[in-house]
């Protein structure tokens, strides 16, 4: 079995070129594939190979104080998802283009998968806020959740200014993939006056690790050539057009 895991910190990092070319070589010595990326306020990675070599480079990463202990999401193929092995110097580790907002300074206030699901268990009077693109979304969804119909994170921003004004003053949880869009997503929605925002720990994939797929309806796509997951985090029969590349 291959183990994919991915996961991010927003950190200050100031050797960005020095610590490129150390996981770019030590990533090719333990036959890994996928992506890091490396920005001056953070690193966010997917990659997959065999256990005990995740586990080494888990190990070279941690070694390393900035990254002691980011929250890693696993999950299990049979073949290798990822087709090459790239570590890139960006400007942002998630494109936004807003240089105010800076999640190594503050974020929106979080809230656990468990008690998320609690509250829709409830059926409390909360807003579900999906921040992610319309390709991602027209696969699998929270039940009830609002859809930005978005085609790319940058137009989050403008997007939400259609909401109503109202919504401003209500209870509202927003969530994506893996949570990294909404560290910046939430303190967009703060910086328009939302009063009582908090963002899902962990996204949808922490969400189908540990609440299954309650209140959630269809896939949740992927970056990678499995393409969508299912709440039991398994390979679906989503496929992505080579001509449109959309699932």
């Amino acid at each position: 079995m291959i183990v994919n895991i991915a996961g991010y910190r927003f950190v200050e990092i100031h050797d960005r070129g020095d610590l490129r070319e150390l996981l770019y070589e030590r990533c090719n010595d333990l036959d890994l594939k996928g992506s890091i990326l490396i920005s001056p306020n953070g690193i966010n990675f997917s990659l997959a190979g065999i256990a005990e070599k995740i586990d080494r480079f888990l190990q070279i990463l941690e070694s390393d104080e900035r990254f002691i202990g980011i929250p890693v999401k696993v999950s299990y193929t049979e073949y290798q998802p990822f087709r090459r092995m790239l570590v890139k110097k960006k400007k942002e580790i998630i494109s936004l283009g807003l240089e105010e907002i800076r999640p190594t300074e503050k974020t929106g206030p979080y809230i656990s998968p468990q008690d998320f699901k609690q509250l829709l268990d409830n059926e409390e009077e909360i807003v579900v806020l999906d921040t992610r693109n319309c390709y991602e979304t027209r696969i699998g969804t929270f039940e009830g959740a609002i859809d930005l119909d978005i085609s790319s994170f940058r137009e989050f921003p403008d997007a939400i200014k259609s909401l109503p004004n109202d919504m401003k003053s209500k209870k509202l949880v927003m969530f994506c993939t893996g949570g990294i869009r909404c560290e910046k997503a939430s303190l967009v929605m703060m910086n328009a006056g939302y009063e009582d925002i908090s963002q899902l720990e962990g996204g949808i994939l922490a969400y189908f690790d540990q609440c299954n797929g309650s209140h959630w309806t269809g896939d949740c796509f992927v970056f990678d050539q499995r393409v969508a997951l299912d709440p039991n985090l398994q390979e679906t029969n989503v496929e992505m057009c080579f001509k449109c590349r959309e699932p």
